[in-house]
């Protein structure tokens, strides 16, 4: 069993903070390049359970099978804040993102990734640039923004979809 880990807000800005210095790191070493960025979606102070290890192992296959024959660095980081992998491209960020925004929209894990692009200005690379729209809220299905921001639904409802989603996939494997 994975580990449980409780994370404080300060923690998350400090990992926030490191993950923003590793692209500027990444995007110096290997200038033009796609990086990719996964993190688990896990909301609240619990970034380490049973459910975020089995989205993370299914991410990581899946982008496995996305960006192996064009990976030129790849990177597990598996912190208290969560776990992230790290993949730099020879793709151009727009394909990049292409495969990634299929993964989230295909894979029955794929709503509770977050796979981010981060293009050669360093900025993640948004699913409008490539002509997908926003993505949609775990629980009702209309715009995720609109929902966080307004605190739609609560903090267990959040938490039993990702549970349910995550024991559906289980059973089916």
């Amino acid at each position: 069993m994975t580990e449980v880990s409780q994370v404080t807000l300060e923690d998350m800005l400090l990992a926030r903070d490191h993950r923003q210095a590793r692209q500027y790191s990444l995007a110096a070493h290997w200038p033009g390049s796609a990086i990719v960025v996964l993190t688990v979606v896990a909301p609240g102070s619990e970034k380490r359970n049973y459910a975020t290890s089995v989205v993370a192992r299914a991410a990581s296959d899946a982008l496995a099978d996305a960006f192996a024959s064009t990976a030129r660095y790849w990177a597990v980081s598996d912190l208290p804040t969560g776990f992230e992998l790290w993949i730099v491209s020879s793709l151009s960020p727009q394909d990049a993102k292409r495969r990634a925004v299929a993964i989230e929209e295909t894979h029955p894990l794929g709503r509770l990734m977050d796979i981010d692009v981060i293009g050669a200005d360093l900025r993640p690379l948004s699913r409008q640039s490539i002509g997908f729209s926003r993505r949609n809220c775990l629980v009702c299905g209309d715009d995720a923004r609109v929902c966080m921001r307004s605190g739609r639904h609560s903090y267990s409802d959040i938490i039993q979809f990702i549970s349910d989603t995550v024991d559906a996939y289980v059973s089916e494997i």
